[in-house]
């Protein structure tokens, strides 16, 4: 039995980091949407008790530090299930780049191995079991638009943005998201109106997401990559309507509600960056698979 899974990209339209738990991790809010950037999951049956992953490129691995992997063998065990799964992953979201690539592939192994063993879930349960593999993996399970809290785990589903262009641009740098978290001073960094950006998202008011969008985070990753704020400036000079950094970095995107002015800022940062796509915002819970 053969199960092909979509695995889209998201973007921080509001990430704000209040304070530092107990636990270690940092609670949250965040403003989190899908864009039509994906990477394509395909999960086959296998008789033999083991979990299979390849990985079609080169700057991922085929083990357990792959989300992807640590997600089947989270599903084996929560499931008890005696069969294995071979996973074939088709990389297109970059990786290390702020955008939960690695999150959405193990949100998408979820999902499609509750579908090719026939499993009797729900997306909440699955989200659960996210929850043990990374913060933004409940998010993943789930797709669509959502105000996320917690460490990223707990999710409130929002409805979708006014459509635009999303251009990105994914500099040749990986950040660690640790090493961003612990050069963060949450006291003296800027906190981005969240609430405001929720309140702009529900009326449908384009020029009030653009006002509202917002990073506590990207100070700090701007600091140790200045390519980022390059990036984010190149972009508003050629004409982006709002520029933003995503997650920890360093991929930078920005909003464009008219498709000449977007392919104009693709062409533009094609002379100055590797990886550059133009895609549609999609921040709907469409079907995944």
């Amino acid at each position: 039995m053969y199960i092909m899974e979509k695995a889209p990209a998201k973007i921080n339209l509001s990430l704000d980091v209040l304070h530092k738990r107990e636990d270690g991790f940092h609670e949250v809010e965040m403003v989190m949407t899908t864009i039509d950037l994906a990477d394509r999951i395909e999960l086959e049956l296998l008789q033999e008790d083991r979990i299979i992953l390849e990985a079609e490129s080169r700057y991922v691995p085929n083990d357990e530090r792959n989300l992807a992997y640590l997600a089947a063998k989270k599903m084996k065990e929560h499931f008890a299930l005696e069969e294995g799964v071979h996973i074939t992953l088709k990389k297109y979201v970059p990786v290390a780049a702020g955008l939960a690539g690695g999150s959405s592939d193990a949100a998408a192994v979820l999902r499609g191995m509750a579908r090719l063993f026939d499993l009797r879930t729900t997306p909440e349960e699955l989200a659960e079991i996210g929850s043990e593999i990374g913060s933004d993996v409940s998010f993943c399970v789930h797709g669509g638009t959502a105000f996320a809290t917690g460490r990223g785990e707990k999710i409130k589903e929002i409805p979708a943005p006014p459509p635009c262009w999303v251009v990105l641009a994914k500099p040749p740098l990986g950040v660690s998201t640790k090493t961003i978290y612990q050069s963060l001073e949450v006291e003296k960094a800027y906190h981005p109106d969240t609430q405001a950006m929720i309140k702009a998202i529900e009326q449908g008011d384009y020029e009030g997401m653009c006002r509202y969008i917002g990073n506590t985070l990207e100070a700090v990753t701007v600091q140790q990559y200045p390519e980022v704020a390059q990036l984010k400036e190149h972009m508003l000079q050629a004409g982006a309507d709002a520029s933003l950094m995503s997650g920890s970095g360093t991929t930078v995107f920005s909003l464009v509600e008219q498709d000449v002015k977007a392919k104009r800022i693709y062409n533009h940062l094609k002379g100055f960056c590797e990886e550059v796509y133009m895609v549609r915002l999609l921040g709907t819970k469409e079907k995944l698979d």
